[in-house]
Order: C-alpha cells, then sequence, then structure tokens
C-alpha cells in the first residue's frame, strides 16, 4: 500500500514537471511599456562609475582587454559571440545587460576574471560587481570560422558596425537632440539591453534596447544580419518628456578633418584625412539623388535639406584607394559607409546635416538625421522603423553617376580660367550610365544656385571626358556675390535625361578653399 502510493505520488510529480506551462517570451512590448513608464516619472540619470575609472587616460583604458576565451555563447554552437565593454574613461556608466534564450531571460554578470588589465593597482580597486559599459558582438565575416568584430553598443545611444572587409569608421545612434543647436546638445543613453541567443548556425540575431534621457525615452529592437553588407532593421518606439526643438532620427556620426576639397592644414603630408567623404540623399517623391560633399567648415554650419518623399541617406566614404589617404595604421580607405533605408512611420520631414569645425582627426564633427516635420513636443508618442545597411561606398545602389572627385582653386591662375575674384570648381562624375557611353556623347551641364537668388555670380561652365580617367569633368567658374550662403547645384544631362546624380555644395565653402 505504501510503495504504490509513493509510485502513484511520483507519477504526479513527474506529470506536473512535464505539463509545466512553457516559458512565456520576451516580448518587444516588455521594452515599450517600461519606455513608456520612464518617460512618465522624472528623470534619473544612471549612477557613475568610480572616480578613478572616469580618470583613465585613453591608452590606460584601452589596455583593459576582455579575454576572447570569455566570450558569451562560445560553447554551444553559435556563430554569434559577445565579449564585454569595460566602464572607464568616456565610459562613465554600466548598463545592465541580460540573455533571453529558451529558459528565459537572466542577466549577465559581471566577471573581473574575464579581463586583464593594465597593472595590478588598477586591477585590485576594480570592485567585482562592477557591471559592463557595453558589448561587442562577433562572428565569421569571411570564409573561414574565425570571430570577428562587427557591432559594438558602448556609450550613450552610439553604436558601430562593419560588413567584410572594413575597419569601424562612423558610428549610429538611436537618437540625436538637439545637435548643433545654441541650447546645447543632450545625449540620451540606453541603460538597458536583452541580447536574444540564436539558434546553433543561424546569421541572425536580436538585441532589445531601452533608452533613458532627459527629454525623452524609448526601446528599441535591432534585428542584426552581418555579411558582406551588414544588415540593421531598427524598430523604435520613443516617448518624449518634454518639447524637443530638433530631434534627431536614425542619427549618423562621422569625422571629416580635410579632403582634395579641402585645404589642407599646415604640416600635414597625408592626402586626405576622413571617415565619409559626402552626405547621399535619395528624394523619392522627385527620383532626385543628390550629393554633398563634406567639409570641415570656419564656423558651425547646420544644412537643412527638404525632401518630398525621403527614399534614403546615408554617409558615404567614396574614397576607396590607399593612395588616396596614404595612411599604414588608419585605413581610411577601408571605413564603412551607411545608408538608412526608411520602413515605417516617417512622413515629411528633413535631413539635417551638421559639420563643426575640428582641427583634429581624433573628433567626430559631422552628424546627419532626420527630422520630422510634425516635430516632438511633450508627450508626444512616435514610431519609427527603418534599415542600416552598413558596407562599401555603393551600398546605396544608387545608379546614376556618381560624384567621384571635387577641386576648388582661384579663377585667375593658369589652368584655372582668367576671371578676377572668381573661383573654379572641378567636379569629376564616373560610374552609372556614362560607362556605356562614347566620348564625343552629347552630354551637357546643369549649374544652377540652388536659392535662387542672386548670391553668386556663374560666369561660365561646361562638361568633358576625362579619357585618362574614365570620367566626366564638369569645370565651373564661377565668382562670390552678396547673397546668404548660396548653395550651387551641378549635374549632368544628355537629351535632358540625368545622367548623375545632383552635385551640390555651399559656395561660401568654396571661396574659403580657393582663398587658401
Amino acid at each position: 500500500m505504501m510503495r504504490s502510493g509513493i509510485r502513484l505520488l511520483t507519477l504526479l510529480l513527474l506529470q506536473c514537471f512535464l505539463y509545466t506551462a512553457p516559458v512565456q517570451a520576451f516580448e518587444f512590448q516588455e521594452v515599450v511599456d517600461r519606455a513608456r513608464v520612464l518617460a512618465g516619472g522624472k528623470y534619473e540619470p544612471p549612477p557613475e562609475v568610480p572616480g578613478f575609472l572616469k580618470d583613465l587616460g585613453y591608452q590606460d583604458y584601452q589596455a583593459i582587454r576582455f579575454n576572447p576565451e570569455a566570450s558569451l555563447w562560445r560553447e554551444g554552437g553559435s556563430r554569434f559571440q559577445v565579449m564585454m565593454v569595460p566602464p572607464g574613461n568616456f565610459h562613465t556608466h554600466t548598463v545592465q545587460l541580460n540573455e533571453i534564450d529558451a529558459s528565459g531571460v537572466r542577466p549577465i554578470p559581471f566577471d573581473k576574471s574575464a579581463f586583464s588589465f593594465p597593472n595590478s593597482e588598477l586591477a585590485k580597486r576594480i570592485p567585482a560587481n562592477l557591471g559592463h559599459a557595453g558589448f561587442k558582438l562577433t562572428y565569421p565575416l569571411g570564409e573561414g570560422t574565425e570571430q570577428n568584430q562587427f557591432l559594438v553598443f558602448a556609450g550613450a545611444s552610439y553604436f558601430r558596425g562593419v560588413a567584410e572587409g572594413n575597419r569601424f569608421g562612423l558610428s549610429a545612434r538611436g537618437i540625436a537632440i538637439n545637435t548643433g543647436l545654441p541650447s546645447g546638445e543632450e545625449f540620451p543613453s540606453f541603460v538597458e539591453f536583452w541580447l536574444e541567443r540564436p539558434g546553433a548556425g543561424s546569421d541572425q540575431m536580436s538585441v532589445f534596447g531601452l533608452l533613458g534621457g532627459p527629454s525623452v525615452s524609448g526601446a528599441y529592437r535591432f534585428d542584426i544580419q552581418p555579411g558582406p553588407t551588414t544588415r540593421i532593421d531598427v524598430t523604435a518606439e520613443l516617448f518624449f518628456r518634454t518639447t524637443v526643438q530638433q530631434p534627431g532620427i536614425a542619427p549618423l556620426t562621422s569625422m571629416f578633418y580635410y579632403g582634395e576639397n579641402t585645404r589642407r592644414p599646415v604640416g600635414e603630408w597625408r592626402p586626405q584625412v576622413h571617415d565619409s567623404d559626402g552626405l547621399l540623399i535619395h528624394d523619392q517623391g522627385t527620383g532626385e539623388w543628390l550629393w554633398r560633399p563634406l567639409v570641415n567648415p570656419s564656423r558651425l554650419s547646420l544644412s537643412y535639406l527638404q525632401v518630398n518623399r525621403l527614399g534614403g541617406f546615408g554617409l558615404i566614404q567614396r574614397d576607396t584607394a590607399f593612395h588616396e589617404f596614404e595612411d599604414a595604421e588608419a585605413r581610411y580607405e577601408l571605413r564603412p559607409s551607411v545608408w538608412i533605408s526608411p520602413q515605417q512611420g516617417w512622413s515629411e520631414g528633413e535631413v539635417v546635416l551638421v559639420e563643426i569645425p575640428t582641427n583634429s582627426e581624433t573628433n567626430d564633427n559631422i552628424v546627419a538625421f532626420w527630422q520630422p516635420g510634425e516635430g516632438s513636443s511633450a508627450g508626444a508618442h512616435h514610431q519609427f522603423a527603418y534599415t542600416l545597411s552598413i558596407g562599401g561606398r555603393d551600398v546605396a545602389d544608387q545608379p546614376l553617376g556618381r560624384t567621384v572627385k571635387t577641386f576648388v582653386g582661384d579663377g585667375d591662375r593658369i589652368g584655372g580660367g582668367d576671371a578676377e575674384n572668381a573661383y573654379r570648381i572641378i567636379v569629376d562624375f564616373a560610374g552609372g550610365p556614362l560607362d556605356s557611353l562614347k566620348p564625343d556623347a552629347a552630354v551637357i551641364s546643369n549649374l544652377t544656385e540652388g536659392s535662387g537668388s542672386s548670391g553668386v555670380e556663374i560666369i561660365s561652365h561646361y562638361v568633358e571626358f576625362i579619357e585618362a580617367g574614365n570620367k566626366w569633368r564638369l569645370s565651373t567658374l564661377v565668382r562670390p556675390g552678396k547673397g546668404e550662403n548660396p548653395v550651387l547645384r551641378g549635374q549632368l544631362l544628355l537629351d535632358d535625361e540625368p545622367l548623375t546624380e545632383v552635385w551640390t555644395y555651399p559656395s561660401s565653402e568654396a571661396a574659403r578653399a580657393a582663398q587658401n
């Protein structure tokens, strides 16, 4: 009797175990709900790390190394692995990291033994429960099995990615708040992440992020697929605590120190130094593709570029040959280009380009983002979805001829023209339909002042085929006027049909380059 009773109890316990309700899957809505709650309360900044870590110099911080052998998911067949980023230097607060798998959600603990430190004095001061500043995702980008770092989330709302053959360069952000405005910029931060463990052999994974800031909170989902082009599908829901004058959606941050279109700083021997050399915009409403070469301005510059219906925008590195930089360490020719493709929630608005003066290549001085036309008042709730593509210079799949070089010089020099107080601008185009043209094709140049005012005098312009470079050259001679920073627009046509994107350039920057 006793034995049968024990057997019956065992059977009942076994049935309870077998029929226990399955673990509920983690849903993006949980992050959305938390972001909504954050926006409804008083903003609380994340706690800062100890002062000795904030005071670490750049070299000492870089000397803190994570051991790849301690990477998350190293065992188990996943092609994705996770390396942890330590706090310190400009990473002044920690973020909560969580892992999602079939058994549920659990925190990823800080493991001091997973790091090596530059000296024992620093090592002994590191708290055992310090926490992480972010994380790096690795994946075998090439044909072998070697793990390559391809995506890093660390610092405010920044994340940086590469595709196969790239080196890290420009960054993306969750959001930009009042960038370039006199009121000062606000930097919201990701405060918590959830990393969903991919299946064995999978080439895709998902990351969820919770963002907090004085003016806005947000929930983000990143569906990530690395490769020859690394693709990130971003879904974001934003809740505004206060009114924001200039919200920036899908912001990109880069560096432009100097290029062939600007003067070379005194003492610099390298031909160019930049992570990106232009902003590309596609207006689906007009079908126009617009290329704006970047500059390092003499003073802060904000350009507002209106479009009828945004097809995409991005910061592009078109200079991809070593001889264009000659920097064997930085390898600027390998820096990635990034293209933003709107999916849902994008209405009327404009692309904003912020260019900040810099005297060093260590400063990111270029920001580009989408500013919605409806703005963002206190209590507003916005939903956006877009695809972020990271790769080579053709990542945008622009079908027309592209601008490959912009040169500026005096208009009264030999080979430059004979007009006093004027300047010569040379724009070289190649690719697209230009490649199939005969050298004597009846290509014409169209050059206008974008503002339609009398801010600049266009003295002459013409186009010619340059056989040595297999490219078409637009040569212009212009004289500055009294207008307020007029913008030049140039394009090549055949039978009134566009052969190239529209090249656009602020005439004040052309004049400054010519005078130096």
